[in-house]
């Protein structure tokens, strides 16, 4: 009896002891279960349940026909599951299959879609994986262009597909190979240049435009024509008054030879006869020269319009071929002037 009186006031204090234990750890669980984080990663943000479902039952699709290389079928299913869900592991094994069947530069793009939420978003082997694969598509497989063009307003395209307006710089990867690089504006010589990239390459340069603008010219002065008509018009004037007096002196040595004058005035009337004849051959002269004049004149005239040309194109694209990536490639380099 006297030990069970001893023993009775011990379990009491053990279970007091206990319920105290509990209460505290209860008190401390609750703040921080009210400060537990409630934000979830970027890409779940905004996607109910049903999309997250859909997304999960096409990417088991997707793996399984990956796994039994239908790539292509596989390829159709990621897509399907990044439609309703856009997460970065899909990302990555949308990458893996565009890499299989020969499509570098959409799983360079899918990879660099797959890293945009920064680290954490895919495991650390994951993330080693997507920026190795990167790395090795951009110095083996693919090319890169980047051009810059100050003009504001001028549209410009790569491979006939709108790119950016400038002023501005446009960086894109592209497949190696020749690629057209046009640049438009109005009032401007439109720019269209190829270039031509090989493997981890790069394509960088400036873009110039040049003013399209119409000149008008003329062959000669304006004046040198109307001057022209002008000399053939007073020559023609003078080889009238020429022709007049002529016309005087010749009935005046008429009407003297023939009026009954003395012997003594023949020979002054003879010398108005033969000045009235040098008078009229001179202003035939006259009129002659100031007719050839006055159709040089009229010719010059017409010569004289003004033409219109247009301004001479001196825009282009200078490229300088550069190693992708300078660190980890060949430094030789070549510059082109296109």
């Amino acid at each position: 009896m006297t030990a069970m009186r001893g023993r009775v006031p011990e379990r009491a204090f053990a279970a007091a002891k206990l319920l105290l234990s509990i209460a505290l750890l209860c008190a401390s669980a609750a703040p921080a279960r009210a400060q537990a984080p409630t934000s979830l990663s970027p890409w779940h943000q905004g996607v109910s349940e049903e999309r997250k479902q859909r997304a999960h039952a096409l990417f088991t699709e997707a793996r399984d026909l990956h796994r039994r290389m239908m790539l292509a079928e596989a390829r159709v299913k990621y897509q399907e599951a990044l439609a309703s869900w856009e997460h970065p592991e899909l990302r990555l094994y949308l990458a893996r299959v565009l890499r299989s069947i020969g499509l570098p530069l959409l799983a360079h793009e899918s990879l660099r879609l797959s890293l945009q939420w920064g680290p954490g978003s895919l495991t650390p082997d994951q993330e080693q994986e997507a920026r190795s694969t990167l790395r090795t598509l951009v110095q083996q497989e693919l090319a890169a262009i980047e051009i810059r063009c100050d003009q504001r307003g001028a549209a410009v395209l790569l491979d006939g597909k709108p790119w950016f307006v400038g002023p501005g710089v446009g960086r894109r990867m592209v497949t190696p190979g020749e690629h057209v690089i046009t640049a438009r504006k109005e009032g401007y010589f439109t720019v269209v240049k190829p270039v031509l990239v090989l493997a981890g390459k790069e394509a960088s340069g400036h873009i110039a435009l040049s003013v399209d603008g119409v000149i008008i010219e003329r062959r000669w002065a304006p004046w040198v024509p109307w001057a022209t008509l002008g000399a053939g018009a007073a020559l023609g004037v003078a080889g009238a008054g020429l022709w007049w007096q002529a016309d005087v002196h010749h009935r005046e040595a008429d009407r003297r030879l023939g009026g009954g004058c003395d012997p003594s005035c023949a020979p002054w009337a003879r010398d108005e006869y033969d000045r009235s004849i040098i008078e009229n051959r001179l202003a035939i002269g006259a009129f002659i020269a100031g007719g050839a004049t006055l159709i040089t004149g009229t010719v010059l005239l017409l010569m004289n319009g003004p033409q219109a040309h247009r301004t001479e194109d001196r825009g282009g694209v200078r490229i300088e071929l550069s190693p992708a990536l300078s660190g980890d490639a060949a430094s030789l380099s070549a510059r082109l002037a296109l």
